[in-house]
């Protein structure tokens, strides 16, 4: 079975504040199918489109317009990965494992760390590795990041579309793992303020140019592309518009700032990363670092195909037809 082979559904709108009460079905429209890692076989997790009563595109859908970006670009076979970084909070909104009148010692232990003064949740975080394996989502690793109770995975590689599926559909079976411990998964880009590092999505990207021989010629090409419409990146990688994301982009704890762009070999602070090996290969993929935790990873991914491989400028997307 295939999700074509699923039939299209509904759902009440005005309970997701998507529509009115006196016209409130709203179309589901299956587009992905995953194992269900709770009830397990046979039984199937479905990814849905949204489509509104007159079968336009809900306007929280941004899954639609990307296909039609990745469809003009399939030659191109267009590669992402997506580090979803998050942190661990208890029902009450306090780090989970963090002590409840005060603050765990500085940054700097934690990171990829282990015992249990360090790592905060592992057994939360292996949980959710393995129920994404059994969906058969592209998860490729896992650590523990640089503030206490706050971890990332990975997803990819993924070609096109398959990106934002594949992210979104772990978004999901992660806030599932995470209510069958009692605990609450945040996405917040800064969800504690203060000398504590915030929480992003880095994304690494290349297409099949970049990958092959001389491909660094490729990489150079699309980052100046990209140095060019900063703005209009800043505003698609977070779901505010870069509100939620300045609060992130500093120019401190491992981020760039939001009001400038920057790319270097191996830099952290930048807002591109040319991974060291990409350069002494002279082929590869780059990271862009600027992603919130939160952001839409169809945003994301069609803001990439867009600028670096259609090479649009100015701070508006191009209308295409259909």
């Amino acid at each position: 079975m295939s999700n074509t082979d699923l039939p299209e559904w509904n759902f009440d709108g005005s309970s997701t504040h998507q529509s009115e009460g006196s016209n409130s079905d709203m179309f589901l429209i299956p587009v992905a199918m995953f194992r269900d890692p709770f009830r397990r076989d046979p039984n199937k997790l479905v990814f849905c489109e949204v489509l509104k009563y007159n079968r336009m595109t809900a306007e929280t859908n941004l899954r639609h317009t990307c296909n039609q970006i990745m469809d003009m670009v399939t030659n191109e076979h267009p590669w992402f990965g997506m580090e979803q970084e998050y942190t661990l909070l208890g029902v009450d909104g306090h780090p989970f494992g963090w002590p409840s009148n005060g603050f765990p010692g500085p940054q700097g232990p934690y990171y990829c760390g282990v015992g249990a003064d360090k790592a905060y949740g592992r057994d939360i975080v292996e949980a959710h590795y393995r129920a994404c394996l059994y969906a058969g989502v592209k998860i490729g690793g896992t650590n523990a990041e640089v503030m206490p109770a706050q971890w990332e995975y990975q997803v990819g590689p993924c070609e096109g579309i398959e990106m934002g599926d594949h992210l979104w559909i772990s978004r999901f079976i992660l806030h599932r793992v995470c209510e069958d411990f009692g605990i609450v998964v945040s996405f917040d880009p800064k969800p504690i303020t203060g000398n504590w590092n915030g929480a992003g999505c880095h994304t690494n990207f290349s297409t099949k140019r970049m990958r092959d021989e001389g491909g660094l010629k490729y990489i150079e090409e699309a980052i100046e592309r990209l140095s060019k419409r900063h703005e209009y990146h800043i505003q698609s990688y977070d779901p505010k518009g870069g509100s939620d994301n300045a609060r992130r982009l500093t120019g401190f704890h491992e981020t760039s700032s939001i009001h400038e762009f920057s790319a270097g070999v191996a830099n952290r602070g930048a807002s591109i990363r040319i991974p060291r090996q990409t350069g002494q290969e002279q082929k590869g993929y780059f990271e862009d670092r600027r992603p919130s935790a939160n952001c839409d990873p169809y945003a994301v991914t069609e803001a990439l195909i867009r600028t670096c491989v259609l090479n649009e400028t100015g701070d508006e997307p191009v209308q295409y037809k259909n």
